[in-house]
């Protein structure tokens, strides 16, 4: 019988700033059978439709990315902070509340022709995940598909993203604050 995940992620009132209800899923990924089934019900919707890569999103992107690009048994592509990949690079800058960023990717581990699951632990505001979509479009790859294990759905992120044309696919629905 399947667990149920949203017992397993931990909410921390007023973190990391008074108001702010963090959703924290390292509870999730101490336990194993929730981590494996939480891992297995992001592969699964994907199986069978061609992907050839997962991209996960800096830090926690990569712990369910990974996961599921070994049950699809595709490659990972680490999308990194700017300044952490070795060798050449292509970039993507985005906005955050105060500035901006940029994230990046290997200039040649994407091309035309590769279909990318885009994988993160969690949608909100979807500004890291709309940079990911246009870093990775620009290697002529395609990303129709994302993957979340939750989504703060009225921070709207996941709208933004399907607004760009990718199909959002979240485990846990939750509010945002």
């Amino acid at each position: 019988m399947p667990l149920d995940l949203k017992s397993l992620v931990r909410s921390i009132p007023d973190y990391p700033k008074p108001g702010i209800l963090f959703r924290d899923i390292t509870t999730l990924i101490e336990h194993p059978e929730g981590f494996r089934q939480s891992v297995e019900q992001l592969a699964e919707r994907y199986r069978g439709r061609g992907i050839t890569h997962v991209a996960g999103i800096e830090a926690r992107g990569f712990i369910f990315g990974a996961g599921v690009a070994i049950s699809l048994g595709v490659g990972f592509v680490p999308v990194r902070k700017k300044g952490k990949l070795p060798g050449e690079t292509i970039g993507q800058n985005y906005a955050l509340e105060y500035g901006v960023d940029t994230i990046e990717i290997h200039a040649d581990v994407l091309e035309a022709g590769d279909k990318v699951l885009l994988v993160d632990d969690l949608i909100a505001t979807g500004g890291t995940a709309l940079a990911a979509v246009s870093l990775i479009r620009r290697t002529g790859a395609t990303v129709d598909d994302a993957a979340f294990v939750i989504d703060l759905f009225d921070l709207g992120g996941a709208q933004k993203l399907r607004e760009v044309g990718v199909t959002v696919e979240a485990l846990l629905p939750y509010e945002g604050h």
